[in-house]
């Protein structure tokens, strides 16, 4: 190890890259701009993941939404085009029949004309019981959610999301205890939420209990949809198709009609995010690994470049009793010196990159990638990666180094 504090060996080195400063330096951001794309991209991607963990860790994921729809089959003296009615009694039959099931849901849904004062919107009403807040976890900002309470005595109150209570309320007005007119029936206003996520069946809007949407819609048995949410170890695709048939012999159906319910499996869609994410995570160690390597032969080209410039000087150090171990080791440390500078500057611009990306789109509630970074053992691996394949690409022009016979040498001009 005496050579690598030699003032000598350093003093080659430099004098090599000295000599060649545009080939040197272009070779460098080669190198460079490998690490820094890969460190760049497995950022991205785990925010995007962190992004998508941030919409799915609040909603139960073994689930499945079914609605009725329309018949597509004639069955049992009923025509085609038949619209499918959920009750509130299937809830009971499902539940003593499908194993598996965890939780059971029925929601319901109609259009609204909300006012409040001076302040009027046209949003969606649900009809909810409190374990919405447990299967679709909601972020309450002020009050409540709505609660048993609620439920028995038909309680008019109401909870809104965020983007409902900015389009009747002033900026900073605490809702909680007044009221607000939906379809000119007045509610109190119990809680408020932020929605963070988009999918898996209408969202928003202001939400009451349940019993009283069936009164004041006079719905009687009939419901929206279902959610279901399926127990560990259970296959919450078989248990959708379970309840579809099972629902085809209730509601006097075709058991082939498979149009007469539709159906949301959110199983299915973290599925395809999941695949996604491991795809793209898998498209970004290639793209990175293979412009890593591609720099990394263009520090062997030159270097090849080099001891061929150096073949007079290699033969005077040869003569004059300087051992082949010596040389292949001077070009050897060339290699490394230059893959490790590259690296070490791919890694810092990479980081800046990425707290840049982080400042831009990576705060608030509609980030759009959260936290992205990069974990520091994946770094190690991808910077003593780089030096490895420095060190072996480096035994090339060694080689070819001490390869030379000291007489041919010293006839190079």
């Amino acid at each position: 190890m005496k050579f690598l504090f030699d003032r000598d060996t350093w003093q080659e080195i430099y004098g090599s890259i000295r000599k060649n400063k545009l080939r040197t330096g272009i070779t460098i951001i080669g190198v460079m701009w490998g690490i820094f794309l890969l460190v760049v991209l497995l950022g991205a991607a785990r925010g995007m993941g962190n992004k998508f963990d941030t919409i799915f860790g609040d909603f139960a994921t073994n689930s499945v939404f079914i609605w009725g729809q329309q018949t597509s089959m004639p069955f049992k003296g009923f025509q085609e085009g038949k619209q499918v009615q959920l009750k509130r009694s299937d809830v009971g039959k499902i539940e003593s029949e499908i194993k598996g099931i965890e939780y059971i849901l029925p929601r319901n849904i109609s259009n609204g004309l909300v006012v409040n004062e001076t302040k009027t919107l046209t949003t969606g009403v649900f009809g909810d019981y409190p374990l919405l807040d447990v299967l679709q976890k909601k972020h309450m900002v002020f009050g409540r959610f709505i609660n048993d309470n609620d439920i028995e005595k038909n309680k008019k109150v109401c909870v809104i999301e965020n983007d409902t209570y900015k389009q009747l309320f002033d900026k900073g007005v605490n809702p909680i205890g007044t009221y607000i007119t939906i379809n000119e029936i007045s509610y109190q206003v119990v809680g408020l939420y932020k929605n963070k996520m988009r999918m898996g069946g209408p969202q928003g809007g202001i939400h009451i209990p349940f019993t009283t949407f069936q009164q004041i819609y006079n719905q009687a048995d009939n419901i929206g949809w279902l959610m279901v949410t399926g127990s560990e170890g259970f296959e919450i695709r078989q248990m959708e198709e379970d309840i579809k048939l099972m629902l085809r012999n209730i509601h006097s159906i075709h058991p082939e009609d498979e149009r007469a319910f539709g159906s949301f499996n959110m199983a299915d869609q973290i599925a395809k995010v999941t695949g996604f994410l491991i795809g793209m995570q898998f498209l970004t160690w290639f793209v990175g690994i293979a412009t890593l390597i591609a720099g990394v032969f263009a520090i062997g080209n030159i270097l090849l470049i080099t001891v061929k410039e150096r073949t007079n000087e290699i033969g005077i150090r040869r003569a004059l009793g300087a051992k082949p171990s010596e040389i292949r080791r001077q070009i050897i440390l060339e290699s490394i010196f230059l893959t490790t500078i590259a690296g070490v500057l791919g890694i810092i611009f990479g980081g800046l990159i990425l707290m840049l990306i982080n400042a831009a789109w990576g705060q608030g509630d509609d980030a759009t990638l959260v936290n992205p970074t990069v974990d520091i053992p994946v770094i190690m691996i991808a910077f003593i990666t780089l030096v490895t394949l420095g060190t072996l690409i480096g035994l090339i022009p060694a080689q070819r180094a001490v390869s030379i016979r000291p007489i041919e040498a010293l006839r190079e001009e």
